[in-house]
């Protein structure tokens, strides 16, 4: 890496030294001493083995090889700086494929549901959802952006908040009053529980706050799904209990459709994020459609529309 630095160093020096006709004004434009513009050249010219300039008390003059290799040089420096501004422009460019993966029913909802927003806004862009309730690899799928909801497990992945998130144990009122209200998790071992099924992640169980530790509690039910939009319904109609994101029940508890229980165990912060692969340089239109996002879900009245 230092080698191919220093070749880049060395061209420009002798194009600038060959521009300015000395050392000393090529040295005042680089900010260095002409000894050291001196210096760039004669190694330049021991590495090519050949001669340059022709150094004399009058001044330098270009060897008939120097004056050849001076335009070559001229060349190849402007298709560097063409190559370095062309992939600069490329980075800041909202332009492109960009694929998206999410949950199915939170990208139905508040992912894929906004493309035609965001393509208005920024119409160079092809946009491809990829909605699933199973763990997608960012390598091995060739996704740009996933949406996760809850703890991140994966290493080598930036993590960008998009909003708050809560998981809450709700209920209808109608169940409630028939079943009774549970007031500590164990309760829960005597209530009917809707679950997701196990491709979901919940097969560990329920997770509950206990003092510092958070553990889970193995529910069982006679209904379960792999459809979170379903479930919600089944709790509304009174069907039992599930343990649901506020994004999917916000609006429901808001309408007084549900009620949500065991509030004090509760484990807190359970937030909607995106995640994208660890780079040096993270394309334009990532960061766009993640701030998109944000900008939609941070409106105080978004979720509590169905």
């Amino acid at each position: 890496m230092l080698v191919s630095m220093d070749r880049h160093v060395q061209l420009r020096s002798f194009v600038l030294i060959a521009d300015k006709g000395g050392f000393a004004p090529a040295a005042a434009v680089e900010g260095v001493t002409p000894v050291i513009m001196g210096r760039r050249l004669s190694a330049l010219e021991d590495r090519l083995g050949v001669r340059l300039m022709h150094r004399s008390t009058r001044g330098l003059r270009l060897t008939e090889v120097g004056a050849e290799f001076l335009q070559r040089c001229r060349d190849t420096l402007r298709d560097f700086d063409d190559l370095e501004q062309s992939i600069a422009a490329s980075r800041r460019a909202i332009a492109g494929r960009l694929v998206v993966s999410a949950p199915a029913g939170f990208g139905r909802r508040h992912v894929a549901l906004h493309a035609p927003a965001f393509l208005e806004a920024y119409p160079g862009i092809e946009l491809t959802f990829h909605l699933t309730d199973a763990v997608v690899d960012l390598t091995r799928d060739r996704v740009d952006i996933a949406i996760r909801i809850g703890p991140i497990t994966e290493s080598n992945v930036v993590v960008a908040k998009l909003h708050a998130n809560q998981r809450l144990v709700c209920g209808s009122p109608d169940y409630l009053a028939r079943a009774g209200v549970p007031t500590k998790p164990e309760d829960l071992l005597h209530h009917n529980c809707l679950t997701l099924a196990a491709s979901s992640g919940q097969q560990r169980g329920w997770l509950f706050r206990r003092g510092d530790e958070i553990a889970a509690l193995p529910v069982r039910g006679n209904l379960a799904c792999s459809d979170g939009e379903l479930l919600s319904q089944w709790m509304i109609r009174g069907l039992g209990l599930g343990w649901r994101s506020t994004w999917e029940v916000g609006g429901a508890i808001a309408r007084g459709q549900l009620v949500s229980v065991l509030d004090d165990y509760a484990i807190g912060e359970y937030p909607i994020q995106a995640l994208y692969l660890a780079q040096r340089y993270v394309p334009a239109k990532v960061h766009a459609f993640i701030e998109f996002l944000r900008g939609l879900y941070a409106n105080p009245t978004y979720w509590n529309v169905d």
